[in-house]
């Protein structure tokens, strides 16, 4: 089943939540000269026209991405000076999506994996990110592809998983290959995000990596109302394994601020805990 298409989401406030981390951890590794790999599992189209029929049937940037102003989150000036830099100067009709916000970080030294099995997708995905000899995109199963790259050759290396979870097996597809992922690679960083339109299934996914002995988790997670059964997603995390030393301390500064504007009058909350410790 390939149904999800996420140009009608881009901008969400789950967006807010992973590309928040996403800008954090790149951050993070190009701090150093050494190079770095960054594989994205499920990577979408890129990049997004929030002007687009698809973007303004839903208007879902409007209450996430639009919600925010800058002068507000002086913490987030890296994450807007990004999206920045994929529009002209005073408009704002783009939306980077991960590989986007990847290659906005990528140097020369380093390399960056996307797949995308929605054959559209994937086409757009080539599009916007032409011309890069840094990125090599594959139309092919992103979870297979990621074993297959493991452990990289940098030995340094970010892998982002965030499949649209239609598939109710994903869940359990996904846990699988984190704990094989870090079997091979365990030094790397992982962050997996997650929707929330079910609790119990992430209650689940949180006691199995709890119990799946990999050290070092953490988790944020961003509610925009209470749970429930029949409302869609109405909150979204990531898990984040061997996160960077400092991500932990700006969350739980963030977290808190992003809910009260993001989220319904007195709905909203957030999650910011250790999983598993080091």
């Amino acid at each position: 089943m390939l149904s999800y298409r996420h140009s009608f989401h881009a901008g969400n406030f789950a967006d807010i939540i992973k590309h928040v981390v996403l800008v954090e951890i790149l951050d993070h590794l190009v701090r150093k000269e050494t190079p770095f790999e960054y594989i994205d599992t499920h990577s979408g189209a890129g990049l997004y026209n929030l002007e687009s029929s698809d973007a303004q049937k839903l208007q879902e940037h409007v209450n996430g991405i639009g919600k925010l102003e800058p002068e507000d989150f002086p913490e987030l000036a890296r994450y807007f000076e990004v999206i920045n830099s994929y529009n002209e100067p005073g408009v704002f009709n783009c939306y980077p999506g991960s590989p986007s916000i990847a290659r906005y970080f990528l140097r020369q030294q380093d390399r960056a994996w996307l797949f995308e099995l929605h054959p559209q997708d994937y086409m757009s995905l080539c599009n916007n990110l032409h011309n890069s000899k840094k990125i090599r995109v594959s139309c092919q199963d992103g979870l297979k592809g990621m074993m297959a790259l493991l452990p990289p050759t940098s030995r340094r290396g970010l892998v982002l998983i965030d499949p649209s979870y239609e598939i109710k097996s994903e869940y359990d597809q996904v846990f699988d290959a984190v704990v094989k992922g870090c079997k091979k690679f365990n030094t790397g960083i992982y962050a997996i995000w997650y929707p929330v339109v079910d609790r119990k299934k992430i209650d689940t996914l949180e006691s199995k990596f709890v119990q799946s002995g990999i050290r070092n988790i953490q988790r944020f997670e961003l509610g925009i109302s209470a749970d429930s059964g029949s409302r869609g997603m109405c909150s979204s995390g990531i898990f984040v394994i061997n996160p960077p030393w400092n991500l932990f301390g700006k969350m739980s500064g963030l977290l808190p601020r992003l809910a009260q504007v993001l989220g319904e009058r007195d709905a909203h909350f957030f999650k910011c805990d250790i999983i598993s410790k080091e």
